[in-house]
């Protein structure tokens, strides 16, 4: 485990990493599924709260071990079982989701002790992971070593939480700590130990963030199947069955366009400074994603008559998570070329207009799949105006980017 060539060619994700990732399928469609029910019952600032805490762990927990593979896979015996280990995690906090949204809608004691046990028992393996590198890549010990015990000091922090059960003023300072402290040990051990950071490979990350974010527009699709299984089932297939179908699929094929617009992979490998906004941004970006499914799902529910909101909220759930998912992806712009483009601002607010045109809609009483409808023309926006527009000015800001880059390195 001397670390990988951060400059290998076709460095891809491996199939043990395509197996680990089908385990946050379940976290995922776990917590949207929650979400959505929620949602559909008017509790809305508890399902957000639980959803949020949710999708943090298991995204933080996906971002560490795949910048570790990235830079210190082996694929040996070791490896594997490590990695079998952090899936089975993954599966135990899963199974903790809904009791964590049960505790925290009710206002009582945060019942999270299956989801803290399969969070510690991931990072755990993470551990014994760092401390394997720190023995065996002594350039990089300090930088492993720094990993290994922020990780630490945050599964005790997490453990203190569940056996303190403080109250719920102190339980969100207690959290917004730990948070501060998960998300500062990559910080503090690729930029301040001195060692150059660990060899991860830029290519290889873009292309494993871009697979989770399939994975998650994956809870799209099972909203979409919901909606339309909801109308099949109370009107038999109709022509509003067949355009909920097209407005579901459209809408995460959009998503999915526009989510590969920019290729990070070349930025990436020339500003690896960039790397740390760039992937902490695409925490959010996931949890929008699976809430867009989940939105989705409330719209299911709805027609099913089994939600207690009516037509605005149920649009204002799909809505909503649809716009913070497309205000990420310009960040995202943003965080890897460092530059505000000023031709952006048309698109946004085109985007913004369908959004609210949507919602605008069913408060006027328009039927839910029109809304719908309309919805997914939110991401097609930006996918028209750079088919028309975007194509030749993303090459330009790229060719910039890069040549600067190879300067700066010369």
């Amino acid at each position: 485990m001397a670390g990988r060539d951060p400059h290998q060619s076709h460095r891809a994700a491996t199939p043990l990493e395509l197996l680990f990732d089908l385990t946050l399928v379940i976290s995922f469609g776990a917590a949207a599924s929650q979400l959505a029910h929620y949602l559909a019952d008017n509790h809305v600032a508890s399902g957000l709260a639980a959803f949020g805490f949710v999708m943090f762990a298991v995204c933080w927990a996906w971002v560490n071990y795949s910048w570790f593979s990235s830079a210190y896979d082996t694929d040996d015996w070791a490896f594997r079982v490590a990695t079998l280990i952090q899936m089975i995690g993954v599966i135990v906090l899963s199974l903790g989701i809904p009791r964590a949204f049960v505790s925290i809608d009710r206002g009582a004691l945060l019942d999270i002790g299956v989801i803290v046990l399969g969070y510690v028992i991931m990072r755990l393996a993470m551990v014994s992971l760092w401390l394997r590198a720190a023995k065996q890549d002594p350039a990089r010990r300090k930088t492993c070593l720094t990993y290994a015990v922020t990780i630490l000091i945050a599964q005790i922090g997490w453990i203190a939480l569940l056996l303190a059960k403080p109250g719920w003023t102190a339980v969100i300072m207690f959290w917004a700590l730990l948070v501060l402290v998960e998300l500062s040990g990559p910080v503090i051990a690729e930029k301040w130990t001195g060692e150059g950071g660990t060899p991860w490979h830029a290519h290889h990350i873009a292309e494993r963030y871009g697979l989770l974010a399939i994975i998650a527009l994956g809870e799209g699709i099972i909203g979409t199947v919901a909606s339309v299984s909801a109308i099949a089932e109370h009107q038999g297939w109709s022509v509003e069955a067949i355009m909920m179908c097209a407005a579901g699929a459209g809408l995460t094929f959009g998503m999915w366009w526009i989510y590969f617009v920019l290729p990070a992979g070349p930025v990436l490998h020339k500003r690896r400074n960039r790397a740390f906004l760039w992937g902490y941004l695409h925490i959010p970006l996931f949890a929008a994603i699976a809430g867009t499914g989940a939105g989705l799902h409330v719209v299911g529910y709805f027609i099913e008559h089994k939600a207690k909101i009516g037509t605005v909220p149920t649009m204002v759930a799909a809505a909503v998570p649809v716009g913070v998912f497309i205000i990420g992806i310009y960040a995202l712009y943003v965080a890897l070329l460092r530059k505000v483009d000023a031709l952006h601002t048309l698109p946004l607010s085109a985007t913004v207009a369908v959004l609210v045109t949507s919602v605008t809609l069913a408060w006027m009483g328009a039927s839910l799949t029109l809304c719908l409808a309309v919805l997914t023309l939110a991401p097609g926006v930006t996918v028209i105006g750079y088919e028309m527009v975007g194509v030749r000015h993303m090459r330009e800001a790229l060719l910039r980017e890069l040549s600067e880059g190879s300067r700066k390195q010369t």
